[in-house]
């Protein structure tokens, strides 16, 4: 397992990231579990809440695989920023029809020209592989049905593409199943997300 505690006197920059629309859900739990596990172990944590920030849908203009800027202003600049600058990413999403949130998506969309270019036949990244990135989901299907039938691993698995194609690595993932109408996470999922910041 990755340990990111801090190695140095400054201290290690968190960029946490909420992609629910409920602020006191199983998914926001999560979150809250790992930033302050985080900030224990010295980290300074920038939290932002897609909800609360204005980020129009893409264009598809792909101005941004040249320029590694989009050219369209609005809140997506800042986090593009925050991202670049970090040391490490918490990004916690619900499952959504076996998928991300639209908020969350349209955030990939718009972080493209951030996260890689296209300079050959490969993706060429644009972030370093000493950034890391732990990625959580809640899904309201219980387990093992919502592993079975993709409910979290789909999520997953769209959260874990956008960060290994922009060149970070992978801190580790943590599915909460049958999370429905649960704001207090059981006593496993807390300790697994606690265990990356020890």
């Amino acid at each position: 397992m990755n340990n990111p505690h801090p190695t140095s006197r400054a201290p290690k920059t968190l960029l946490a990231i909420l992609g629910s629309p409920h602020k006191s859900g199983s998914t926001a739990a999560m979150l809250l579990c790992a930033t302050s596990a985080a900030k224990r172990a010295g980290w300074q944590v920038q939290t932002i809440n897609l909800y609360e920030k204005n980020i129009a849908f893409c264009r598809g203009c792909r101005v941004c695989i040249e320029t590694g800027r989009c050219p369209h202003q609005d809140d997506s600049q800042e986090i593009a920023a925050l991202l670049k600058s970090c040391d490490a990413v918490v990004l916690a999403a619900p499952a959504y029809w076996a998928n991300v949130p639209a908020a969350v998506k349209n955030m990939f969309d718009r972080l493209l020209g951030t996260a890689m270019g296209e300079k050959s036949a490969r993706p060429q990244p644009r972030l370093s592989r000493s950034q890391r990135y732990l990625l959580l989901t809640a899904c309201n299907t219980p387990a093992p049905f919502s592993w079975l039938f993709g409910q979290s691993r789909g999520p997953l698995r769209a959260m874990d593409e956008f960060f290994h194609y922009a060149g970070m690595s992978r801190m580790g993932r943590v599915a909460f199943s049958g999370a429905a109408g649960k704001t207090t996470l059981p006593d496993r999922i807390s300790r697994k997300i606690e265990s990356y910041w020890k």
